[in-house]
This record gives structure tokens, sequence and C-alpha cells, in this order.
């Protein structure tokens, strides 16, 4: 493990890693029974219309075995300056050894240095709280049991209320 994180790289994406993230996502979420396998379609919509605020890859020896999206999401309440995160994604092989964990940290560490008020995703609670993630009563997202909606606020006293809207990509189907 120690090994890994040293050759561990969290960077932003490049241009040349488009096809490596789509294959990353698709193989990560091939098998996973809470998805509808539309997670590539997502980023590459996010990708395409300027909404994906931060891309990163997750790379050991050359090769991308990683990626995280985080985007802008809106509020019912007017709440501005937060970021969705997802997806995020790690190659099979590589899951469970502390690679989502590292990007997930790089990207909120990013955005507090861009100004972002807080983040926002849908998950698993007990994987989720490590980083601060929680349930906020009155934020809901439609169709999503409240326990799931995880909202992290990077100021303090700054919590959202209402409906959560993700960026429209986040209903692509290709």
């Amino acid at each position: 493990m120690d090994d890994l994180k040293k050759k561990l790289i969290i960077r932003k994406e490049k241009p040349s890693d488009i096809d490596k993230i789509t294959f990353v996502t698709e193989a990560a979420f091939k098998d996973n029974a809470h998805s509808n396998n539309t997670e590539s379609f997502i980023i590459r919509g996010l990708r395409r219309s300027g909404a994906l605020a931060i891309s990163l890859v997750a790379e050991i020896g050359g090769e991308v075995v990683g990626h995280i999206a985080f985007s802008p999401v809106s509020f019912t309440d007017g709440s501005s300056d937060w970021y969705g995160l997802g997806p995020i994604s790690v190659l099979p092989v590589y899951q469970n050894l502390g690679i989502g964990k590292a990007m997930v940290e790089k990207g909120l560490s990013m955005l507090k240095v861009f100004g972002g008020k807080g983040c926002i995703l849908v998950g698993d609670p007990g994987y989720y709280k490590r980083f601060g993630f929680k349930a906020v009563a009155g934020l809901s997202y439609d169709g999503v049991p409240h326990r799931f909606v995880l909202a992290l606020p990077l100021e303090e006293n700054n919590l959202p209320r209402g409906k959560v809207e993700f960026h429209k990509s986040f209903q692509a189907k290709e």
C-alpha cells in the first residue's frame, strides 16, 4: 500500500486522457448494481457543456486508473458556489486501495482554493462520512432517499436547503 502511494499521481485531466477516462469509468461501473451505466455519458456531457469544473485522474506508472469529476449544482434556496462530486471511478483491480480517497481529498482541496462553498453528492454515507459528508435536514434530490443525499460545507454555517439540481448532463442516456 505504501509503495502504491509513492507511485500514485493525482492530476488534472489532459485531452489525451479522455478515452482512458471513458474506459476506466465504464470498467468501474460495469457490474455495479446501483448503476445504469451512463456515467461515461455524464462526464462527456459535462465536458462538452463546459460544466466539468474539476476533472482529475489517478495515474500509476503512466496508466490512468481512476477519475473524479466535480460540476456546479444549484439549489431551490438559491445557494451558490456549490459543486457536485461525481462520477468517481477506479479500475476494479485498483479499488479498495485508497485511490478514490486520494482523488476526493485532492478535489475537495481544489474546490476550497477556488472559492467553492461546499460539495454535494449522492452516495454511500458509510464511505463518504470519512470526508465529513452528511445528510442535511431540508436538503433533497428527486427520487433519492434523504440519507444518500450528502453535503459537505467548505465554509462554516453555509448549508443549502431545498432541492438540489445537478447539471442536465446527469440525465444523459448516451
